[in-house]
């Protein structure tokens, strides 16, 4: 198993992507498919084993019924909360 990737306001992200796949009722395996990775691609992402960039997060946004501009408004709401 890799090192935890994920810190501070990168761990909100983590648990915002894994929040968001599960509210859209996807599995990891479903997900993984809509974007033509392996399941483990979101494992490891979601376990903070990997880091995703813009692109990637609006493509895991859009594959979850949602989009980037919510994505980020989300994680601007939980960022306040922690502050």
């Amino acid at each position: 198993m890799g090192s935890n990737v994920w810190n501070g306001d990168n761990k909100i992200i983590q648990t915002l992507l894994r929040d968001l796949r599960k509210e859209s009722g996807l599995t990891q395996l479903q997900l993984a498919n809509l974007l033509d990775h392996p399941q483990s691609y979101v494992s490891k992402y979601e376990m903070g084993e990997r880091k995703l960039d813009l692109p990637e997060i609006r493509r895991i946004s859009i594959c979850c019924g949602s989009n980037l501009h919510k994505f980020v408004a989300e994680f601007e709401k939980r960022l306040s909360k922690k502050a």
